[in-house]
């Protein structure tokens, strides 16, 4: 059934009376979930505008940047998968495609100069996912799924900086950009996630070699505790001495999917069970004493990107209980009641139906694109167990396009490195990320620049 269909439809929205519950949600029925999911996902791309006249395919409007649109796109994939209903499939593909860039590496000049390595990740995992939930592919003549992970992995991992630190990954790709001195873990995050995701995928140990450095490196320089903490980050100026102590829902699931990864590529070898249950153990701090998940900053203030960050912790614990069975119960456990707590606030908007960023409460008032993505990837994640599993390559069941030397020839990489940088690019670099460190101030300078 198509979503326009579906909104007349399943939603329980009393006109006028937004403060009253606007969308059912029944955990025992897939088709409340994918009823309640439908009407999320509606109110969440009509904030999209890259498919109007004019605009420009893959991106967000103001004030989001670059790559929450990437993370969205993730979303939507997962959307197809758990429910089945394809309408958002064309804009989705014409999104991550227009958006891959000359060279099939989401390194397109229109962003590149001003883009991170944490920004370029999240387009890399939004292709990945497409590739391991057998999204319908790319037309003809265009790179597969597969290819454009393994360009982004391919243009991520030279960039590994040994002169400091003992190696890592810096935030910033580019010198001119303020925090290219700023080690970070989403960025290691991206690029281990990413690793272990391919290494499942192709068998290619080479991607789990790059997982294995990575892992080491954010424990040998303390952005991973032994109890599976994961800090923001920390500066090259010192050697990596201080760290930024700010815990991120988002810093959390992305280790412990790769680490899920992990488990499943090596066999379920107990040394990444071990690993895999210790950052669950971690990652249930980020849950109140009802079950229900928040962020960190919902304590104070969060900004336009933090206010996104739960829906990746969704997302990524979702697919951990599908890749580590042993942690299956008490994920699902904690989403069921996340689900039905965020639902409860999806009563503002326009339509009576948008939802808030704190979910122990009504809605706060609070919205836009990372509420609406978070929510939806709570809700739909409980169809996790209605699915089929991830394909592969290995298990003969992935049709994904891939290419080893996707991204090695970099044109946008190699112009922008060598040709001249202008005052106004500096200048235009140095503002928005200034605008970003302004907008976390009393918080954590870890938010993806653009």
């Amino acid at each position: 059934m198509r979503v326009r269909a579906q909104l007349v439809w399943s939603l329980c929205v009393l006109a006028g009376q937004g403060a009253e519950a606007a969308i059912t949600l029944d955990l025992t029925s897939k088709d409340s979930i994918k009823a309640a999911a439908s009407t999320i996902a509606f109110d969440l791309m009509s904030y999209y505008t890259g498919n109007n006249t004019g605009d420009v395919p893959g991106n967000l409007p103001d004030p989001y940047f670059w790559w929450e649109a990437g993370a969205m796109f993730g979303t939507m994939i997962n959307y197809w998968y758990y429910t089945g209903d394809s309408t958002y499939n064309a804009v989705t593909t014409q999104a991550l495609l227009h958006q891959a860039g000359d060279d099939g590496d989401y390194m397109p000049l229109n962003q590149t100069k001003t883009e991170g390595n944490d920004d370029q990740g999240f387009w890399g995992m939004a292709a990945m996912t497409a590739a391991e939930t057998k999204f319908p592919d790319p037309p003809a003549g265009k790179p597969g799924w597969l290819a454009l992970a393994q360009g982004v992995f391919n243009t991520q991992t030279p960039r590994w900086d040994e002169t400091t630190c003992n190696g890592g990954f810096r935030w910033q790709i580019f010198t001119f950009n303020n925090g290219f001195n700023y080690k970070n873990s989403i960025s290691n995050g991206c690029v281990f996630n990413l690793a272990a995701r391919l290494a499942l995928y192709t068998g290619n140990a080479t991607y789990a070699d790059w997982a294995l450095k990575t892992w080491d490196w954010m424990n040998g320089v303390g952005l991973m505790s032994p109890q599976y903490k994961i800090v923001d980050g920390t500066h090259n100026t010192d050697n990596c001495t201080q760290k930024d102590p700010n815990t991120w829902t988002y810093n959390a699931g992305i280790f412990l999917l790769g680490g899920a990864a992990m488990y499943n590529y090596t066999n379920g070898s107990a040394l990444w069970q071990e690993r895999v249950t210790g950052l669950l153990n971690a990652s249930l701090l980020f849950f109140d004493d009802a079950g229900i998940m928040f962020e960190p900053c919902e304590f104070g203030k969060c900004n336009i990107d933090q206010r996104s960050f739960k829906a990746y912790f969704a997302r990524w614990l979702a697919a951990t209980a599908g890749l580590a069975p042993f942690t299956h119960d008490v994920i699902m456990a904690k989403l069921r009641t996340t689900a039905k707590a965020a639902v409860g606030t999806c009563t503002a908007g326009k339509r009576g139906t948008e939802c808030g960023l704190r979910w122990n409460m009504t809605n706060d008032g609070s919205l836009g694109v990372g509420e609406q993505m978070a929510v939806l990837e709570a809700v739909q994640s409980n169809l996790v167990d209605e699915v089929p599993g991830w394909v592969s390559a290995v298990k003969g069941t992935g049709t994904s396009r891939g290419d080893v030397n996707a991204g090695t020839g970099s044109t946008a990489s190699s112009r922008l490195t060598t040709g001249p940088v202008t005052t106004a690019d500096r200048a235009g670099a140095g503002i928005l990320t200034a605008l970003v460190l302004l907008g976390v101030l009393g918080g954590s300078i870890t938010m993806i620049l653009e």
